[in-house]
C-alpha cells in the first residue's frame, strides 16, 4: 500500500498505514458557523486568519479550507482565503467544496499539491472533478456516495469507493493519490454507524491497497459530551486501519488520543512524540504516581 503525499512549497505530508496520523484541522468552514458566514460574505476574512494559526498551533498536520457561503461569489472567496492561509503556515492544504468552479479557483491558487474535497461516485462528480484534480496533479477525495445516496450497507458503500478508485486511474490519476472517506454517519441515529465505518476501512485497505479519511466529528452528532466520543471513535477507526481524519485539533481528548493511538499503533519512533507533548506532565510527577500503582499491585 503507498502512501499519498500532499506538499506545500516547503513541506510534505505523507499519508500512510506506517506513518503517524494525518489530522487535517476543520475550523475553516462556515457550515454550522454563523459569524464566519457573515464574515466571508462580507469579505472578512480575520477568522479564517485566527482559526488558522489556532489549528497550527494546536497541532494540526494540515488544514481544510471552505468557503461555501450562499449566495456569495465562492470561487472568488476560497481562492483568497487559501492565498491567505498559505502566507500564515507552510502546512499542506485540502481544497474544500461541492462547487467545481470553486475547486478550480482554489487549486489554481495553491502553490503545492494540494487534497481535494472532494468527489463522489456520482457520474456527473466524477466526470467534473477528477479530469482537474488530473490536470493539477493533486490528490482527491473519494466520498462512498452516489446518486442513490448513502447506504447503509456496506458492501454498496465499498463498491461506490471501488469505482471511484477505479474511475481515478482512468484519469490518470494515481491510485496513491485516492484518499476514501467511507463516511462516518452519526451514531446516535444510526446504532452500528461507528462499526460499519471500521469494516469499510479495513476493507478498503486489504482490496483497494489506498488510504482513508473521514470527518470525524460527524460520529458523535446530535449527542451530548460530543468530547469524549470523538476522542473514543478516532483510536479505534486508526486501529482498523484509517490514516487521516478531518476534524477539530482544538478537542484536547482527541488530540492526545491521537497521539496515544501513534504509540500503540508503533507509529511514534521511541514514543519522542508522546515524549514531547506530555513532558510537563512527566516533570510534574506522572512517572512518580505510575511507580505508586505497580507497588500497591506488587
Amino acid at each position: 500500500m503507498e502512501e499519498t503525499i500532499v506538499t506545500s512549497p516547503t513541506r510534505e505530508v505523507h499519508i500512510g498505514p506506517e506513518r503517524s496520523f494525518v489530522l487535517i484541522g476543520e475550523r475553516i468552514n462556515p457550515t454550522g458557523r454563523k459569524k464566519l458566514s457573515e464574515e466571508l460574505a462580507a469579505g472578512d476574512f480575520s477568522r479564517v486568519k485566527n482559526d488558522a494559526l489556532a489549528q497550527v498551533q494546536a497541532g494540526a498536520d494540515m488544514l481544510d479550507v471552505n468557503c461555501g457561503v450562499p449566495m456569495t461569489d465562492e470561487p472568488a472567496l476560497l481562492a483568497e482565503a487559501v492565498r491567505l492561509v498559505q502566507s500564515l503556515t507552510d502546512l499542506p492544504l485540502c481544497i474544500d467544496s461541492s462547487i467545481v468552479a470553486a475547486l478550480e479557483a482554489g487549486l489554481a491558487a495553491y502553490q503545492g499539491k494540494a487534497l481535494v474535497n472532494s468527489v463522489t461516485g456520482e457520474e456527473e462528480r466524477l466526470e467534473s472533478v477528477l479530469p482537474l484534480v488530473a490536470e493539477h496533479g493533486a490528490a482527491v477525495i473519494g466520498i462512498s456516495n452516489d446518486e442513490t445516496g448513502i447506504s447503509y450497507d456496506p458492501d454498496v458503500r465499498f463498491e461506490v469507493a471501488k469505482k471511484i478508485v477505479e474511475r481515478a486511474v482512468s484519469f490518470g490519476i494515481p491510485r496513491n493519490d485516492v484518499v476514501i472517506d467511507p463516511l462516518a454517519m452519526p451514531v446516535g441515529a444510526v446504532n452500528d454507524a461507528g462499526a460499519t465505518l471500521f469494516k469499510i476501512v479495513r476493507r478498503v485497505r486489504e482490496d483497494l491497497g489506498v488510504n482513508t479519511v473521514c470527518g470525524a466529528s460527524n460520529i458523535s452528532f446530535g449527542l451530548p459530551n460530543r468530547h469524549a466520543l470523538n476522542a473514543a471513535f478516532v483510536p479505534m477507526a486508526i486501529a482498523a486501519g484509517m490514516t487521516c481524519a478531518i476534524t477539530n485539533p482544538l478537542e484536547d481528548g482527541l488530540r492526545f488520543a491521537i497521539h496515544a493511538a501513534n504509540v500503540m499503533m508503533g507509529h511514534d519512533e521511541n514514543c519522542g512524540a508522546w515524549l514531547r507533548t506530555n513532558r510537563s506532565s512527566t516533570d510534574e510527577g506522572g512517572g512518580r504516581r505510575s511507580r505508586g500503582r505497580r507497588n500497591r499491585g506488587g
